[in-house]
């Protein structure tokens, strides 16, 4: 179910929007999970429990590590809530690209047959709930907020349906606080902010997006045809200027659109989602574009990742070691993909 389909907008949002603001404000949460709950397993009924099951073991496995004195074990409950929750990514994201690329390496070796495999369903919206699970275990771990005491709150600080298939990615700490009590923005100013900024990610997403996406497809998806079967002029510099400046926004009004309506949403329902983008085609260099699309995404690659691998403390080499390290891992997290990986 996605926040620009008609049974989004027509059915769904209005019936929780309705029950929500007529329950009661100590049962706001409980209405939240199980719209949270039923927004995913609407698109996903299978894998809603590999989600839940997934929670529940890094709920107690935080939990107890929380409450542990011994750093020694601290770091091996933190170690397997890290292997496990990287484990579901890299099988379910990854498994197809790494069986199709061994196959094709041993033809090129005149192997003959290939490792039979069932290709693995990606759930949806994988890539961002595992980051923010990451976030739990380790802010918990470097003590930069307690661990949430109630296993009904950490299940709808993962689970949240605003937030879940598309970001922005929410670090712990900046949401913890606000699921236990959000009544300083239950006013009617917010609500209404809320849902203007819905109806501007909407416009974007419907409007703009879907329309630049009309020409962009029709010019790359003519390639599907071979070079013979392209029309000429289909061929023109013009027309693929065209269709890469076309793609270009349908990427940027789709992506931010649909954040634009996501938090729209959480501020409706009293959250403060962090911002995902700053004008980034307004930048003039790489590093500040990379400052401004998709902030959630550097702010996590930069915390969890850059600045425990050294960052810029062990010399030049080190450094740009490490860049390399996240960016080619930012490639892999976009898509399972050479692409992707480029």
């Amino acid at each position: 179910m996605v926040f620009s389909s008609t049974f989004f907008l027509c059915y769904f949002l209005p019936a929780f929007l309705l029950l929500y603001f007529a329950t009661p404000r100590k049962y706001k949460n409980i209405v939240l999970l199980f719209s949270s709950v039923l927004f995913y397993a609407w698109g996903a009924p299978k894998f809603i429990f590999v989600l839940i099951g997934t929670t529940i073991l890094d709920f107690f496995l935080v939990r107890m590590m929380s409450e542990s004195s011994s750093d020694r074990k601290r770091k091996m409950l933190l170690g397997m809530s890290v292997t496990m929750n990287l484990g579901l990514l890299v099988y379910f994201k990854y498994s197809n690209f790494f069986i199709q690329n061994f196959n094709g390496a041993l033809h090129k070796l005149g192997v003959e047959g290939d490792i039979q495999w069932t290709s693995v369903v990606l759930p949806i919206g994988i890539s961002f709930y595992t980051f923010e699970a990451m976030t739990y275990m380790i802010d918990v771990y470097r003590r930069v907020h307690a661990p949430l005491k109630n296993f009904r709150d950490y299940q709808l600080y993962i689970i949240l349906f605003p937030k879940l298939i598309a970001g922005p990615i929410i670090r712990y700490h900046e949401l913890a606080d606000q699921i236990t009590d959000r009544s300083e923005r239950d006013t009617t100013s917010e609500k209404l902010m809320g849902f203007y900024r819905f109806g501007i990610g909407l416009a974007k997403k419907v409007l703009i997006a879907n329309t630049l996406a009309l020409y962009a497809d029709s010019v790359y998806g003519s390639k599907e045809l071979g070079i013979d079967g392209i029309l000429p002029e289909y061929l023109a510099p013009g027309t693929l200027w065209m269709a890469a400046v076309a793609y270009t926004f349908q990427i940027y009004f789709d992506f931010s659109g649909y954040c634009d309506m996501a938090i729209g949403i959480g501020r409706m329902l009293g959250f403060r989602f962090p911002e995902n983008f700053n004008n980034p085609y307004i930048s003039e260099s790489i590093t500040e574009f990379w400052r401004r699309w998709h902030m959630t995404l550097g702010s996590w690659m930069r915390n969890y990742l850059y600045v425990p691998l050294g960052g810029n403390k062990n010399g030049t080499r080190r450094m740009y070691m490490n860049l390399w390290i996240v960016f080619l891992l930012s490639g892999l997290w976009h898509g399972a993909s050479w692409t992707f990986v480029l």
